[in-house]
This record gives C-alpha cells, sequence and structure tokens, in this order.
C-alpha cells in the first residue's frame, strides 16, 4: 500500500459491543463486509470512534484482527497511537503482524510534547514499522497541535504518507497542502462538515464518522469531488449537512453509536464513561435520519 492509496472514503469504524461491554465481534466483522458492500475506499478499526481508549492492548488488536478477516479488496488501516512512544510503537507492531496494511498514529494527548518531541515520536514509529503511517491532528482531543513544520518534515519519511485534519482550522489544512505538494503524501478530512472544503483545496478524502451510516452517499460525493464534478459533491454535501451537524452534538461517538443502533447495526452500548445520547438529541438525529431515507426513496 502506498500514499496513492489514500484517497476516497475511509470510515472510522465503531466498534460494537455487548450488553456487558465486551465486543461483538461478529457484528464487527459484519459491519465491515457492509462498508466494503457499499464501495468504501479502506476502513479505520479501533481509532477514536471505536473507543480505543477503552480497550485493552490485546482486544485493540483482536479488533484489526476481526477486521482484516472480514474484508477481502479494501486496506486497513489500524489506529495505533499513544501518548506513549513505546506503547505506540508496540501496539503498531502488533498491529502490522495482525495483518493491518496501514497505521493512523494520533498525536500524543495530555503530555503537551513540544514540536520537536512530537516529531521524535512520529519518527520513531515510522522507523521501526514498515507500513503506510497518517499522522492524525486533532487538537481538541489532544491538546496541542501538530505544527504545520512538524508535518512538513514528516512528509519526507518513506512511511509517513499522509495526515488527518481535524483542527478546524482551513488555513492551517490548506498550507500543510501547500508544502507537501512535491512529497510522497496526502491531507484526508478528519471532519465531516469539512471534507469538501479540504478536497476542493486539494485533499484526497476523508476518514469519516458519518459514513458508518451513510457509507454510499459519503462515498458519491468524496468521489465526485475527486473527478471535479463539484456541482454534484456540492449537493451531496448539503444533503448530509445536517448529518454532519447531529453527529458531533455530543462527544464522538456518543451520536454515531446511537445511528448505527436506529439503522440496526448494532446496539447503542458504549464503554463507561461515555454515556447515551439525551433524549431531544436522539430524536433530532432519528428526523435527520429519517429525511435521508426519503431523500434516497426519492431518488
Amino acid at each position: 500500500m502506498t500514499h496513492d492509496s489514500f484517497h476516497g472514503v475511509f470510515p472510522a469504524m465503531t466498534t460494537p459491543f455487548h450488553e456487558d461491554e465486551s465486543i461483538d465481534f461478529e457484528t464487527l466483522r459484519a459491519n465491515a463486509r457492509r462498508l466494503e458492500a457499499a464501495g468504501v475506499d479502506g476502513v479505520v478499526p479501533v481509532g477514536t470512534t471505536g473507543e480505543s481508549a477503552t480497550m485493552t492492548h490485546d482486544e485493540h488488536i483482536e479488533v484489526v484482527e476481526a477486521v482484516v478477516e472480514a474484508v477481502e479488496d479494501v486496506p486497513v488501516i489500524a489506529g495505533s497511537g499513544s501518548n506513549n512512544t513505546k506503547e505506540a510503537l508496540e501496539l503498531s507492531r502488533r498491529a502490522e503482524a495482525a495483518g493491518a496494511d496501514g497505521l493512523l498514529l494520533i498525536s500524543p494527548y495530555y503530555n503537551i510534547p513540544e514540536p520537536e518531541g512530537m516529531e521524535h515520536h512520529f519518527r520513531q514509529v515510522a522507523d521501526a514499522v514498515d507500513l503506510p503511517q497518517i499522522i492524525y491532528n486533532v487538537p481538541g482531543r489532544t491538546g496541542r497541535n501538530i505544527a504545520v513544520e512538524t508535518a512538513v518534515n514528516l512528509a519526507s519519511h518513506e512511511n509517513v504518507v499522509g495526515y488527518k485534519a481535524a483542527s478546524g482550522d482551513m488555513g492551517r489544512i490548506c498550507e500543510v497542502i501547500e508544502r507537501t505538494r512535491t512529497e510522497q503524501f496526502t491531507v484526508l478530512s478528519g471532519d465531516d462538515g469539512m471534507t469538501l472544503p479540504v478536497v476542493a483545496t486539494g485533499g484526497t478524502g476523508c476518514i469519516s464518522v458519518a459514513a458508518n451510516v451513510e457509507p454510499e452517499r459519503t462515498v458519491a460525493m468524496v468521489h465526485a469531488a475527486l473527478a471535479d464534478e463539484m456541482d454534484r459533491a456540492r449537493e451531496l454535501h448539503y444533503e448530509l449537512g445536517s448529518l454532519f451537524r447531529a453527529l458531533f452534538v455530543r462527544t464522538n461517538p456518543i451520536p454515531i453509536k446511537e445511528a448505527m443502533a436506529m439503522r440496526d447495526h448494532h446496539p447503542r452500548t458504549m464503554r463507561s464513561p461515555l454515556s447515551l445520547l439525551d433524549d431531544d438529541s436522539r430524536e433530532h438525529l432519528r428526523e435527520v435520519l429519517a429525511d435521508l431515507e426519503r431523500t434516497d426513496a426519492d431518488t
């Protein structure tokens, strides 16, 4: 797998749990197959949306193994980041052994490293694990932006092939795109509502929460944008806009877990300390999903 493979839609998969909070592997595999059949370009298990923060290392790798086993032709990009560099190295090596095709590495959270420490962290994993790697900037979760200079420096490493952009700062995202255009490097939106602007300015797709419940429409939007069919891409962007907003009224993955339950993909069960969606937000989400279903019926 190369940087050229990171084009299109990569759902950030939810992890289904039984009522006792154990992992429902049968449903996990079924969801991976459903997403592949819907035309996604790859899948991303055990990221933030997959509640990786509440999993043991063994569970983490068991999820990767189950998803690798379930899909046939799409790459599996395993979340393997940590705020502990040794732990990120261990998870990344184990994900590689489990059959992952690439890695998604969140920047160290809570520690708030300086840029030199951030770069050293990513380089240690890139030097040690020979898989394509996407660095993930989400300061709302981690407390620190990956500096643009750090992303640019890392883009020269043969194993660092992408950047998941979830800062909400289009200026920063565009600067990363601008300054890495001569490298074998891609930028993916990590925020569904910003996917179209990111692709329009040179990004190559998204790691998407919404694609868990609307994979076909998300794929159609991103592929239209990549083909420079911007009228169609805009139409789909605005069709999905209410869903994008509804999925982030509370901490991710609370709303997407609710949406998955509403679509009968798996129960809404989450691991503590996450809580269920409040009644008003749940009813609004139900209406948004019903509107999308009516749109399907009308087209």
